[in-house]
């Protein structure tokens, strides 16, 4: 599946960006309040805060300081679990949320200042399909291309032509509920670029297709990428991020933990196989006994969790076992891991990706 070329507008100068840079992030902060709640110093509480009491947090930091800097033509990923701040990012990059500080710079514009024009410059696909249930396929691309002043006859154009690109031609008469999760997603990349963007957003644009549906829609990126696009993509799915993207800018409660090209990043990972044992209670102990064995690089307990990288993993399985039941605890689950993004994140942070 090759699909459709389309010429982006060019981009309008900034002087605190570099020419080659798609987008740019700099102190990017993003802090919402917390939720009201009743009580003392809430509503129907007393007013004020008891003497001596500690101020309240300054609200739930979704964003802490990020420095991101994609290059044009980039295909690049935010990887990192729920939670972790990617969809915040994706917000404030196509000015569906501001931040609490710092700026950022898409094709060069000032995405707090200029928010239309940046929004001319951008294609997003949202996390799930949100397409228009009252219009058909087609529809739904020429809406899209009215709404950026497009001309019906060019629109009708690019939307036959996006629609043979995407295979969804068959459909372009028919109700978007009548498409699967996958077609449906691919209708959501095809009406992102009725209006030729520079730079493509796609929010976890994978989450709930069926394999087959995955893998088609990986072609699709890989081909626009091929094409030049700039393409910005969240994902939690490690393997997508290593097999489609450039660069990897890993991420977890709102910072940047790493970021380089995902060869770089598994070279990161700590040597040998990950070894990660499940336990029926606290682990500490079984940690202790764990590192006077020789032969693991590396020992790491969590709650439950028990950690070891180990060069020959076959061999280290059984020690960590004894040293589980040394400590008086059973083991529920074995999992093993070879030097991955997967590793690195779980060494950055003490937790799995998924």
């Amino acid at each position: 599946m090759s699909a459709t070329t389309l010429h982006a507008a060019p981009a309008a100068a900034h002087a605190d960006t570099d020419r080659d840079a798609a987008i740019r992030t700099r102190g990017l902060r993003k802090v919402y309040p917390l939720p009201k709640r009743r009580g003392p110093g809430g509503p129907g509480g007393p007013p004020g805060a008891a003497p001596g009491a500690a101020a309240p947090p300054p609200g739930i930091i979704a964003l802490d300081a990020l420095d991101l800097d994609v290059h044009a033509g980039e295909f690049f990923g935010l990887l990192g679990p729920n939670g972790a701040g990617k969809t915040t990012t994706i917000g404030i990059l196509t000015t569906r949320a501001r931040p609490t500080a710092g700026q950022a710079w898409v094709a060069g514009i000032d995405v707090a200042r200029e928010d239309v024009a940046v929004r001319h410059r951008i294609g997003v696909v949202p996390q799930r399909p949100n397409a228009d249930r009252a219009l058909n396929v087609r529809e739904n691309l020429l809406y899209h291309a009215a709404y950026f002043g497009i001309a019906r006859g060019e629109a009708t154009t690019r939307a036959q032509r996006l629609l043979e690109t995407f295979g969804i031609a068959d459909r372009a008469n028919g109700k978007v509920d009548q498409l699967s999760g996958g077609l449906q997603q691919r209708l959501m990349v095809a009406r992102a670029l009725m209006h030729d963007p520079q730079v493509l957003f796609l929010d976890e644009p994978t989450v709930g297709l069926d394999p087959q549906a995955r893998l088609a829609l990986w072609d699709i990126l890989r081909d626009l990428h091929s094409q030049g696009h700039t393409i910005v993509m969240t994902t939690h799915y490690m393997e997508e991020a290593d097999r489609l993207c450039q660069r990897v800018a890993i991420v977890d409660r709102g910072k940047l933990l790493a970021l380089d090209t995902p060869a770089a990043l598994k070279a990161r990972a700590p040597g040998g196989t990950l070894i990660e044992l499940t336990l029926d209670g606290d682990c500490a102990a079984a940690a202790d006994r764990a590192r006077a064995i020789a032969g693991f690089l590396r020992v790491e307990h969590q709650g439950a969790t028990l950690r070891a990288w180990a060069p020959r993993a076959g061999e280290s399985i059984a020690g960590l076992i004894h040293a589980a039941e040394e400590a008086g605890r059973d083991v529920r689950d074995i999992h093993l891991a070879p030097p991955s993004l997967e590793t690195l994140f779980v060494s950055l942070t003490g937790r799995k990706l998924e």
